[in-house]
């Protein structure tokens, strides 16, 4: 079994990957890391020396390399499910959860870590709100692919992904 989360930039996928991976007893992999790894580098200086087309083929081949690995949580990238067919290929090789949050949610989140996120380094607080609305926009149907949706603000988030899960373990 490999479990999916997909959702916007500060959702919660790594927090809540790595929580649920301890929880079940899985591996967990989060996608960025796993590019920092192979690369020698950080996303960020990734973006910055071979831009984002480099980035989004290094994240496609990372993501594939996911469907060989058993019993694994796998936290996406923010744009992960955007490019190529990856969202596709995710709903064929596990089970996906798309962590919702609110716009707001997300903005205050963005807000604390713009420097070290490529796509909103720079941007005044006007600046990162429009492009946040516009680019959620871009997003949201592809993560509303996703077999099952969840509140990511709720704190029983875990509980619940777990309920769903244990149907598809036993």
């Amino acid at each position: 079994m490999r479990v999916y989360l997909v959702g916007f930039m500060s959702a919660g996928k790594t927090t809540l990957g790595f929580q649920l991976a301890r929880h079940l007893k899985m591996r967990f992999m989060d996608l960025d890391q796993c590019i920092s790894e192979t690369e020698g580098d950080s996303v960020q200086d990734i973006f910055e020396k071979y831009g984002e087309t480099y980035f989004r083929k290094k994240e496609q081949q990372a993501l594939h390399n996911t469907f060989t690995v058993q019993q694994t949580v796998i936290a996406t990238g923010g744009g992960t499910p955007v490019h190529f067919d990856n969202m596709e290929q995710m709903i064929k090789h596990g089970l996906t959860f798309y962590l919702q949050l609110p716009r707001e949610s997300i903005i205050k989140r963005l807000e604390k870590s713009a420097r070290e996120r490529p796509l909103i380094k720079n941007k005044s607080q006007e600046e990162l709100s429009r492009f946040i609305e516009e680019l959620f926009e871009q997003r949201k149907a592809f993560y509303e692919k996703a077999h099952f949706e969840v509140d990511a603000s709720n704190k029983n988030a875990l509980h619940y992904i777990t309920r769903i899960l244990s149907g598809y373990m036993y």
